[in-house]
C-alpha cells in the first residue's frame, strides 16, 4: 500500500478541517462569553434599579433610625421567604469592620447577607458574588449613603438577586450555541470535502488519461482540463510528440542503415554464387548470411532501445500469432508439424512494437519447428502486468545443464544446421530491453519449453 501521508487531498482536508475546528472553537468561546457578559450585564442593570428604587424607598425618624416609606417596595418577591430577591440595610459605626444589620427584606426570614469586608466612598457602587441564605450563589449590588445629622450616621444599602435562572439561561444558550456550531461544522466539512474532489477531480482525470496512454489505448493525454491544469498537460504531450520525433529518426537511421549494409551484402552474395561451388564461395556466402544476421540483430536491438517504455505502445496478439503460424506452416510443410495456439485470448496485448514482437515469438516459432517431431504448441496468458508467452515441441529438448549456453549469442548445439546462432539470444536481448525475460524448460511432451516474459498493455 503507497503511504498517504504525501496525499494532496489529505492535506487540503486536514488544513481546512483544522481551521474549521479552530474557527468554530473560537467563534463558541467568544459568543459564550459575549451572551455571558450581556445576561451578567442586564442582571445587574436590574438589580440596580432595584437597589435604587430601595435607596427611593429609604427614610429616617426623628431619631436618625432607617425606615421603608409606607408605599413599601412593589416587588413581590420581596415578601416571599427565600424567593431569590433580597435587600438588607446595615449601619456603618467608625471603620468598616463595625457594621451591623439595621433591615432586611422579609424574603431573608431571620438570615443575614454576609458580604466581604470593603471601603465604600459615598454614592459609590460595588458588586459581589457571594452564597446566599440556602447556598446559592447571589449577585449583590451596595453603595453606601451618609445622612446629615446626627453625625457620622452611615448607611449600606444592599440587594441581591439569584443567579440560577441568569445561569440557566447562558447553559442553555452555550448548549443551543455548541449545537448549531456542531451541525454548522458539519455542513461545512462536507462542503470542504466536495469542494476538495471537485477541485482535484481533473488531477484523476489526468491519472486516468496517463493510464490509458501507458496502457497503449491512446497515444496523448486528451480532454478538457482547468486553466491551471492545461498547461501541465501541454507540456506532457509535449514530451510525448518530441519521444516520437525521436524514436522515427532512430527508425529512419536504422532502416537508412539496414539499406546501406544490405546493397553491398547482396553483391557479395551475388559474386560468390556467380563464381560457382568452390571453397571459397562457400565460405563467403555462409559469411554473407552471418553479417545479415548481425545486422538484423543490431537493428532490432537498436529499434527496441528507441521505443521500448514508449508510452502508447499495444500490439494484440492473436493476430501476430496467427499470422506467423501461418507463415511457419508453409516454411516447415514437409515437417507437416501439428501447429497451433491454445486458448489465446483476443484481448492480450504486448506493450511494445509488432516488429520487435514477431521478431521474438517467429524465432521461438522457428526453434521450436526445427526440432519438434510433430507438434507445436502456442500459449499466452496475462499475469498481472506481464504477458507469458510459452511455445512448447515434442522433439528432443535440451539438456538442463545446456539451457543457458544456448542463450548466448552465436552458439548452436547442433553444428549440423544452417544458422549464425543469434536467434535466442536476439529474443532474450530484445525481451530485456522491454523489462521481461527468456526462459527454457522441460515441456509436457517432452521437448523443450521456450517461456518469454514481457510487459502486457491494457
Amino acid at each position: 500500500m503507497r503511504p498517504r501521508f504525501g496525499s494532496l487531498r489529505l492535506r487540503l482536508l486536514g488544513a481546512t478541517l483544522a481551521t474549521l475546528v479552530l474557527a468554530l472553537a473560537g467563534g463558541h468561546w467568544w459568543l459564550t462569553g459575549l451572551f455571558r457578559d450581556h445576561v451578567l450585564r442586564q442582571f445587574d442593570i436590574t438589580l440596580s434599579q432595584q437597589l435604587d428604587q430601595l435607596a427611593a424607598r429609604l427614610e429616617f425618624d426623628d431619631q436618625g433610625r432607617p425606615v421603608i416609606g409606607p408605599r413599601g417596595m412593589s416587588d413581590p418577591r420581596w415578601e416571599k421567604p427565600y424567593s431569590g430577591l433580597y435587600w438588607q440595610v446595615e449601619g456603618l459605626v467608625g471603620d468598616p469592620g463595625r457594621r451591623h444589620s439595621v433591615l432586611r427584606s422579609r424574603s431573608l426570614w431571620d438570615a443575614e447577607l454576609r458580604l466581604p469586608d470593603d471601603a465604600l466612598a459615598d454614592g459609590a457602587v460595588h458588586r459581589h458574588d457571594i452564597v446566599g441564605p440556602r447556598g446559592e450563589r447571589l449577585r449583590v449590588v451596595e453603595r453606601s449613603l451618609q445622612t446629615p445629622a446626627p453625625a457620622e450616621s452611615r448607611w449600606r444599602l444592599i440587594v441581591a438577586g439569584d443567579m440560577l435562572d441568569a445561569a440557566a439561561a447562558i447553559d442553555r444558550f452555550t448548549g443551543v450555541l455548541a449545537a448549531s456550531l456542531v451541525g454548522l461544522g458539519v455542513l461545512l466539512a462536507l462542503a470542504a470535502l466536495a469542494q476538495v474532489a471537485v477541485g482535484l477531480a481533473p488531477l484523476k482525470a489526468m491519472q486516468q488519461g496517463l493510464q490509458r496512454v501507458r496502457e497503449g489505448r491512446e497515444q496523448r493525454l486528451g480532454g478538457r482540463f482547468p486553466a491551471e491544469v492545461q498547461p501541465l498537460i501541454d507540456e506532457f504531450n509535449g514530451v510525448l510528440d518530441r519521444n516520437a520525433e525521436v524514436v522515427a529518426r532512430a527508425r529512419a537511421h536504422a532502416g537508412n542503415l539496414a539499406h546501406a549494409l544490405k546493397t553491398p551484402l547482396a553483391i557479395l552474395g551475388q559474386a560468390a554464387r556467380k563464381a560457382g561451388p568452390s571453397e571459397f564461395s562457400a565460405l563467403v556466402n555462409e559469411q554473407v548470411q552471418v553479417a545479415e544476421r548481425h545486422m538484423q540483430w543490431h537493428l532490432a536491438r537498436a529499434r527496441a532501445a528507441a521505443a521500448q517504455r514508449m508510452p502508447g505502445q499495444r500490439t494484440l496478439l492473436e493476430p501476430v500469432l496467427r499470422s506467423l503460424l501461418r507463415t511457419m506452416d508453409r516454411l516447415h510443410a514437409d515437417r507437416h508439424l501439428d501447429m497451433g495456439a491454445d486458448d489465446v485470448s483476443a484481448d492480450l496485448a504486448f506493450a511494445g512494437e509488432e516488429q520487435d514482437l514477431q521478431e521474438m515469438v517467429g524465432n521461438l516459432l522457428d526453434n521450436a519447428c526445427r526440432s519438434a517431431r510433430s507438434a507445436v504448441v502456442v500459449r499466452a496468458s496475462r499475469e498481472g502486468s506481464w504477458l507469458r508467452i510459452t511455445v512448447d515441441d515434442d522433439g528432443s529438448g535440451i539438456a538442463p545443464e545446456q539451457r543457458a549456453e544456448v542463450l548466448q549469442r552465436g552458439v548452436r548445439l547442433d553444428e549440423a544446421r544452417t544458422g549464425s546462432g543469434l536467434g535466442l539470444a536476439i529474443v532474450v536481448d530484445l525481451a530485456r530491453l522491454y523489462g521481461g525475460d527468456l526462459t527454457l524448460d522441460s515441456a509436457d511432451a517432452g521437448g523443450l519449453s521456450a517461456r518469454l516474459l514481457l510487459p502486457a498493455a491494457g
